[in-house]
């Protein structure tokens, strides 16, 4: 079960991780983003791997080159007319066909130059000690690829106007014979890879994330913010129950809250860094997180339904066995609240008995308080009376509000004046 549509990952995780320079590294950015690893472990590894990254971030600091020469290099590492030329008719191009001779050798010359930058201001000089072992070959395999070319050499003599026809042939024939042995296309790989991670890396360090530790029961967030937020009010959020049940009147955050947390639990999957200074969270192989979920049309389900089908999916994937994070914001607002109240308590007491998932719900219905089960935690987001005024705090609490923004907001507005007078 993996329904995670409402983190709007393209549309607002993707931007504040990527610091890419290619279309190519941004999709497999994209790609990482949107697939939770199977184990801790995987998660341990891939943040071991960025903690390399950021050991090595002076060096990455101005990691740039030519977008221009990466899509010259691209299309000439993977031109596939290339293998079918011998050195003589490569020799024959050079010497008579004015056109191709040179554009052949400006995609060669793009490509020694974007290569020489890589390999001396970047490769050559990572610190590959803080890097886990296997991603360390890694490195070394983009960097032994790189290195297939002779780029000193070369390089100086694009520098100089001196680049001859029998060092265009070489490289030619360097790059067909990578390709032949499918390390052109390895390479693209883990250069992306490389790329999407170090974007990540970049990100981290600009936001001051940390990465959270998983524990075997409850959740504990310190100082947990949305990042998207200018001036973001951090929370500290603890729990070691599996249901927690956030009431709040309206405009007091709680929808920001249910997506901070989300982004919190759901980052620390794919082996990110997250927005608190401090985390712990259980390892979950299930989410469905459903924040401000409007009725979907082009499935033809009704807010209502879409709601009953995400809390069925989520019961069977329990059912099975799968440790799952959900969140249900405003559940069942798109029914009467005879309805809404009657199915939300049979929804809390059900999910109030496993031990193995946990499971964020909101709702507006201050009927909910009643509900009296020690595996159910009951949080607010607290609001403030200033003069009879609203004032909100955006801080979590533990317990239930009574405050009735509604009604206050109306009269401010004066609508009990104005639909008195349209009466009369």
């Amino acid at each position: 079960m993996l329904n995670t549509h409402d983190l709007k990952i393209k549309e607002e995780v993707l931007p504040l991780f990527n610091a890419t320079i290619n279309p190519h590294s941004k999709e497999r950015l994209h790609t990482l983003l949107e697939t939770p690893l199977k184990s801790v472990e995987e998660i341990l590894a891939r943040q071991n791997i960025l903690k390399g990254f950021q050991k090595n971030k002076v060096i990455f600091k101005n990691y740039s080159y030519s977008a221009i020469y990466l899509n010259e290099a691209f299309s000439l590492l993977n031109d596939g007319e290339l293998e079918d030329y011998s050195q003589k008719q490569i020799k024959y191009k050079l010497l008579v066909a004015n056109n191709e001779k040179a554009i052949l050798r400006s995609r060669v010359s793009q490509l020694i130059l974007l290569f020489h930058r890589l390999q001396t201001h970047y490769f050559s000089q990572i610190d590959l000690e803080p890097f886990p072992t296997i991603y360390r070959q890694e490195i070394k395999q983009i960097e032994a690829y790189i290195s297939n070319f002779e780029l000193i050499d070369y390089e100086h003599a694009i520098r100089e106007h001196t680049l001859k026809d029998k060092h265009v042939i070489e490289i030619v024939s360097t790059i067909i014979r990578l390709k032949n042995t499918g390390l052109t296309a390895d390479f693209w790989d883990k250069l992306y890879l490389f790329e999407a991670y170090l974007s990540i890396s970049k990100s981290i360090d600009k936001y001051q994330f940390t990465f959270p530790n998983f524990t075997s029961k409850g959740i504990k967030l310190e100082g947990l913010y949305h990042p998207l937020l200018k001036q973001a009010v951090k929370n500290d959020f603890e729990t070691h129950n599996n249901v927690i049940l956030l009431n709040g009147p309206n405009m007091s955050g709680k929808s920001t809250f249910l997506k901070a947390i989300s982004l919190c639990v759901y980052l620390g999957h794919i082996g990110l860094a997250i927005p608190a200074a401090f985390g712990e969270i259980p390892f979950c192989n299930g989410f469905s997180i459903q924040i401000n979920r409007k009725d979907d049309m082009l499935k033809g389900y009704s807010h209502f339904m879409y709601e009953v089908k995400n809390l069925k999916d989520l019961v069977e994937s329990i059912m099975e066995g799968k440790k799952c994070f959900a969140i249900f914001d405003e559940l069942f607002n798109g029914t009467n609240v005879e309805d809404a109240l009657e199915i939300c308590k049979t929804t809390i007491q059900g999910l109030s008995g496993i031990n193995n998932s946990y499971v964020f719900i909101s709702s507006h219905i201050q009927e909910l308080k009643t509900v009296s089960n020690a595996d159910v935690s009951k949080y607010y987001i607290d609001c403030e009376l200033d003069d009879g005024q609203p004032k909100f705090t955006y801080k979590i609490q533990e317990g239930w509000s009574n405050i009735k923004v509604g009604r206050i907001l109306f009269e401010k507005e004066g609508l009990n004046k104005m639909l008195e007078q349209v009466r009369d």
